[in-house]
């Protein structure tokens, strides 16, 4: 409301449609609720399609057009997107198909389910939170508890490090580059790659601490949205550990109802493709999404054709898979982070081919000793956590010494970047 207050008007509408669908969709005989969902879901995501996509469908049914020599002007849609509005939508969508599928029974009490929706530490960019796991928390009662404030602050300290300090510092590297490839040679142009595949961990990794964080705070666990993503062995693994959410939701209401790997190996290959080019599609009105969408869904089924989905024998092949599996993902990245599909080629095409010039350098020095800085911690925090879970925790360590000069470390390098640079979060576009 604070940004366009007319777009809680639409948050209240996508919330009182899924609270009288889920609620109208109890009291039909199956055949009735089958014809019941299917409308309730079309006004639910009704919205998204055409605030998201509007402008997409009008502009490629243009150029269409014009290949034939034919126009038709239809008006633009100028309005910016509602903030949040993917996520509450697929969390209001998935509340709808857990009630459908008998999973939880519908809310009852308006106020408890409005809360469910709009449950502001997750509303612009998730964790997607299933009904069945945040409504009984909703409803149950709470009381102060120090461990989940204590453990929530830690996890928005962390959050807030990795935002701040890692994500704002290594964007002005991948932003400098990226934004102005044509005048940069391809060794820079990878290294900016890299730093976007960081940058964009960082962030959004960030955000989800903050949110789990802020709701921990206030008595409440939300589900856990990353798991040390870039230490996977395979694409698929790989979203098992990102947007882990989201990657439940696909499978929950993409895959499965496709009928996942319940089919032929054929049937089975275009299920995982069509719901990654739903997970593109998701992300953004734009080909380049898509693109990003068909990369993710093309690997994982040439793992599967390969067995290359299976576990690693030993430690050097982990290592190789898992440094295989980081190249393919940031190459992926480059499209995701590029305005065009031409400009995405344009960049791979730069890494593998130009090799002239000087690697492009900040001017700003302490921006790079910053960059190494957080890139060094997070390395280290990540090694640790995946490997070694129960040792080298300086948040958790057993000193007091120690913990308050982690806290205090971190707290300080916070406030002398963020108060003075703090920089808008990557999925509250999306």
């Amino acid at each position: 409301m604070n940004w366009i207050p007319a777009y809680a008007l639409l948050l209240f509408y996508i919330t009182i449609i899924t609270y009288i669908g889920a609620l109208n969709i109890q009291t039909l005989e199956k055949q009735q609720k089958k014809h019941r969902v299917i409308i309730f879901a079309i006004l639910t995501i009704l919205p998204l399609l055409f605030f998201k996509y509007y402008n997409f469908v009008n502009s490629n049914i243009k150029e269409l057009l014009s290949i034939f020599h034919l126009q038709i002007d239809l008006p633009g849609l100028n309005w910016a997107i509602p903030v949040g509005i993917s996520f509450f939508t697929f969390q209001a969508y998935g509340y709808l198909m857990e009630v459908y599928y008998k999973k939880i029974e519908p809310e009852h009490n308006l106020l408890n389910y409005i809360l469910f929706i709009s449950f502001f530490p997750q509303i612009a960019s998730g964790p997607i939170s299933k009904g069945i796991n945040l409504l009984p928390q909703i409803k149950a009662g709470r009381t102060f508890d120090l461990t989940k404030i204590i453990e929530g602050m830690k996890l928005m300290l962390w959050g807030m490090f990795m935002k701040v300090v890692l994500a704002d510092r290594i964007a002005i590297y991948a932003n400098t580059v990226l934004d102005n490839y044509e005048y940069q040679n391809g060794i820079s142009c990878f290294i900016a790659s890299f730093c976007y595949t960081i940058q964009i961990y960082g962030d959004f990794a960030g955000y989800s601490l903050l949110a789990i964080g802020c709701g921990k705070i206030m008595g409440f666990d939300l589900p856990n949205n990353f798991n040390r993503p870039y230490f996977a062995a395979t694409i698929t693994e790989f979203w098992r550990r990102w947007h882990i959410s989201l990657t439940q939701w696909l499978t929950s209401y993409v895959y499965i109802p496709l009928d996942g790997n319940r089919c032929s190996k054929a049937r089975c290959y275009m299920n995982i493709f069509i719901t990654f080019l739903i997970s593109g599609l998701w992300h953004g009105a734009n080909w380049t999404f898509i693109f990003w969408g068909w990369l993710h869904g093309m690997f994982q089924v040439i793992e599967k054709i390969t067995g290359l989905n299976s576990t690693p024998k030993n430690k050097w092949e982990k290592i190789f898979r898992i440094s295989l599996t980081f190249l393919i993902i940031n190459f992926a990245w480059i499209a995701f982070r590029m305005p065009t599909i031409s400009d995405t080629f344009a960049i791979y095409n730069k890494i593998f081919t130009n090799f002239n010039g000087t690697l492009f350098l900040p001017g700003d020095k302490t921006t790079i000793v910053f960059i190494m800085f957080a890139l060094l911690l997070l390395l280290f925090k990540e090694i640790t956590d995946e490997y070694f879970p129960d040792s080298f925790k300086i948040m958790n360590s057993n000193y007091t010494v120690v913990r308050w000069i982690g806290y205090v470390s971190m707290i300080v390098i916070i406030m002398l970047l963020g108060v003075f640079d703090a920089g808008q979060f990557i999925y509250v576009s999306f």
